[in-house]
């Protein structure tokens, strides 16, 4: 059930992209909540689970302030913003399972989503390992001679990697068109941000290489897109590269083996009481772009959507074994193609 992608739109948003918003942020959510689920259940999913609960409003914004052509990449908790972007939720469901189906052929599983047709580079798994090659993406693009503009995530453990200042260093002195995305939900696995660094805004960081940055509400969609909008029509007009550190917060735990400890629940319920769902949704309503009852049949086709992922995944083949040495190089001359 792949969403419309909508053309850019102005900071005076649109009846068009707060129902988009609703949708798309939906779809994350449960999809996320059933994997998870299907997690639980012995065999069905395997590895490691980071889920992308509570951050939904980070995907929503910069969906509606990017084009569908400008490349994303980002490290393991990368289920939302591979949704966000197009793929699929039944290749998404089937890499989780590591089918033959899966949007990597069921090679990645959670950590490693990869889709070239809807620009989305991964998922990785090593910490920090994404700006690097994020950085290297949005060179591939200014030597190709196109506008479009990397978007380049991160969370605030990866902050403290020296990948972080040799990548800022270069994306300055290259003028390249990326936007540094810091996805800052206060801790690094079970560490907070003020337990690693004398410099908890992670924003800063920029300040040494004379970049344009700023804080964000990511738990507002409204705030998210109005901020990557500039940083993107920065890049696209040649001025290089952004750093945007958004504050939000995961509700579930750093992975789904993580019992939590570091933290409480009155803590996780303040957070809850910000939801960007839950926002959206009245806004929908005190404006009257749709009632409750639009709302409740959005929901309804989705939970069909995720529901379906789900039979697709368990239906589906796994990867037959001549597959285990395809992939690993690419002899295309091409290599933004790939089939």
């Amino acid at each position: 059930m792949p969403l419309k992608i909508l053309k850019q739109v102005a900071t005076k948003f649109s009846k068009e992209t707060y129902l988009y918003w609703y949708e798309l942020m939906q779809l994350i959510r449960q999809f996320e909540l059933k994997a998870e689920e299907m997690y639980k259940m012995a065999g069905k999913i395997r590895g490691f689970f980071h889920a992308y609960v509570g951050q939904e409003a980070i995907a929503a914004g910069c969906m509606t302030a990017t084009r569908h052509e400008d490349p994303f990449i980002t490290a393991y908790r990368d289920h939302g913003l591979a949704l966000a972007k197009g793929t699929t939720p039944n290749a998404c469901m089937a890499e989780l399972y590591g089918k033959a189906t899966g949007c990597a052929k069921g090679k990645g599983g959670s950590m490693h989503f990869f889709d070239v047709k809807n620009h989305f580079f991964g998922g990785h798994g090593i910490v920090g390992a994404q700006i690097g090659t994020g950085t290297g993406l949005a060179f591939a693009e200014q030597y190709r001679g196109t506008d479009n503009v990397v978007l380049c995530y991160f969370g605030d453990g990866a902050a403290r990697q020296g990948m972080l200042h040799e990548s800022f260093n270069l994306a300055m002195l290259w003028k390249l068109p990326v936007i540094f995305i810091c996805e800052n939900n206060n801790y690094a696995m079970g560490t907070s941000v003020e337990r690693t660094s004398n410099v908890v805004d992670i924003y800063k960081l920029a300040d040494g290489y004379e970049m344009p940055a700023d804080m964000v509400d990511g738990m507002s969609p409204e705030a998210v897109h109005e901020s990557v909008a500039r940083a993107v029509k920065r890049a696209r007009e040649g001025g290089g590269p952004t750093l945007l550190e958004m504050k939000t917060y995961r509700y579930k735990g750093h992975s789904i083996s993580d019992p939590q400890k570091y933290r409480s629940k009155d803590e996780v319920d303040e957070y809850k009481d910000q939801d960007p769902i839950v926002k959206v949704t009245k806004v929908i309503l005190e404006n009257e772009f749709a009632t409750q009852a639009d709302l409740d049949a959005i929901d309804a086709k989705i939970n069909v959507a995720v529901e379906e992922s789900v039979k697709f995944a368990e239906e589906s083949p796994w990867p037959d074994d001549s597959e285990v040495l395809k992939d690993v190089y690419i002899d295309d001359k091409y290599p933004f193609i790939v089939d």
